[in-house]
């Protein structure tokens, strides 16, 4: 029970920390469920997860570039150069959805 409420307050306190970047963890945890659902499922039903997973994917490296855009941290040009590979790997899964 203690660990549950150590990661319940760690959350609780990394959320009012830094909301932001909270958002974006949450949106990128739920874009890697949503991925990881899309390749267990049958192929007639794994269009909407990837469509929502990649769709989170791209609002959160949005997200970021224009966090580290408005308030640069020290590991800019890093967090910059993750966040433009997430969008370009997501645009290409929808140009491959697409197809």
């Amino acid at each position: 029970m203690r660990s549950w409420r150590f990661w319940l307050n760690t959350l609780i306190l990394s959320s009012q920390y830094n909301p932001p970047r909270f958002v974006e963890l949450l949106m990128l945890m739920l874009a890697i469920t949503m991925l990881a659902i899309s390749t267990i499922v049958s192929a007639n039903v794994q269009i909407p997860y990837m469509v929502l997973g990649l769709s989170f994917v791209v609002g959160a490296s949005m997200s970021i570039l224009v966090r580290e855009a408005i308030a640069p941290s020290p590991q800019t040009r890093i967090t910059q150069v993750t966040a433009l590979m997430l969008l370009l790997i997501s645009i290409y899964g929808f140009a491959d959805l697409l197809k």
